[in-house]
């Protein structure tokens, strides 16, 4: 389906703020697969330590690890459900941060008191951890539980500066003096010839830099994204004219699908502009810029295609795509990316993002 342009209804927020949370995202993959990797390693060295020899502490191990992958990934399908029912039902600020490091413990307690007991004595389970009391392996997960509720929380928090850099850099690069000097500009141009769309292309420009001045962990729908992205896009095409040529083209996207997909405020917008400014700008005859919005079964694939001029430009085309990835890596781990390639005459870039849907 080919939408020039796509049209969308009105929205009154372009953002809604994230819900600060400290119980880990264990619904993440990279979240999983850290725990995993964690208490795997400390499970394999405790046990090898308390062994005869490391031949047998390796047998031991192996024969354990059954047990051990059973409370561990219980335990982090659990919390991954906790956090997913507070941020739909109580919100983190109707719920204590004391509280939400409590159920970070109390879970995982839980579900290794149901595992030991699965595999006590007589029991189909009884492996490796037979021999452990259930006090002393319910104390062990509390400790896990709480060491790595603190390890996220204080990733989270060393990442937080690196947002905010990032904020700022994006800030300086929207308010650079040609791009509000050419803007300005464009609108005073039309207040005697065409006043409504002045006023039009003033208040774009204004909810432009009223989003960009938003937390940018903040999750907005891809609905929104899409019509900020128009929005800068109506303001370029008074300074580009017939120059610049935009197609939007959806592929198993419904409107549903768009005002429930969750995405970081500002992802799309910067990729658009980079677009424009290294792939419509130099050009001199009309360039187009395609943007591709497709679902996968759970994950949404967003392709921005512009022509290439070749290695002009490049420093800043790569500042702006490290930006880009660095907030993908703070916000969603391993689970999304952002990939470029030059094929031919075109630059293309494509983001892939896990499908996440709005809790309201």
């Amino acid at each position: 389906m080919i939408i020039t342009p796509m049209p969308l209804p009105a929205a009154p927020e372009t953002a809604s703020k994230s819900a600060e949370i400290v119980i880990p995202d264990c619904c993440n993959v990279g979240v999983v697969f850290r725990t995993l990797v964690g208490v795997n390693v400390a499970a394999f060295a405790g046990i090898v330590a308390q062994s005869a020899g490391w031949q047998s502490g390796v047998r031991e191990f192996v024969e354990a690890s059954l047990v051990v992958e059973l409370a561990c990934l219980w335990a982090l399908f659990a919390l991954c459900g906790v956090r997913q029912l507070l941020l739909r039902q109580v919100g983190a600020k109707g719920f204590p941060m004391w509280g939400q490091r409590a159920l970070s413990m109390a879970v995982p307690v839980a579900v290794t008191a149901v595992v030991m007991q699965l595999s006590a004595p007589g029991s189909g389970l009884a492996v490796g951890f037979g021999s452990q009391s259930p006090g002393k392996a319910m104390l062990l997960a509390a400790v896990f539980g709480a060491f790595f509720q603190h390890y996220f929380e204080l990733r989270k928090r060393a990442y937080s500066p690196a947002l905010v850099e990032a904020r700022l850099q994006a800030l300086q690069a929207r308010i650079r003096p040609h791009f509000l000097y050419n803007s300005l500009n464009a609108a005073l141009s039309l207040i005697r010839t065409e006043p409504r769309q002045a006023e039009s292309t003033l208040e774009d420009l204004a909810d432009l830099f009223r989003v960009l001045m938003s937390d940018p962990r903040s999750m907005t729908s891809l609905e929104n994204e899409i019509r900020l992205c128009q929005q800068y896009l109506s303001i370029e095409k008074i300074r580009l004219g017939d120059r610049m040529q935009v197609r939007w083209e959806l592929d198993g996207i419904d409107s549903d699908t768009l005002r429930r997909m969750q995405v970081p405020v500002l992802l799309l917008q910067p990729l658009i502009e980079n677009a424009v400014h290294y792939g419509v700008e130099p050009a001199v005859e009309p360039a187009l810029v395609q943007v591709t919005v497709a679902r996968f079964m759970d994950k949404i694939a967003i392709t921005v295609i512009n022509p290439y001029h070749g290695a002009t430009g490049d420093a800043g085309n790569r500042m702006a795509l490290a930006n880009i990835r660095e907030r993908l890596s703070l916000l969603f781990d391993v689970e999304a990316m952002l990939s470029t390639a030059v094929n031919g005459k075109v630059f293309e870039a494509r983001l892939l993002l896990p499908y996440a849907k709005g809790v309201a």
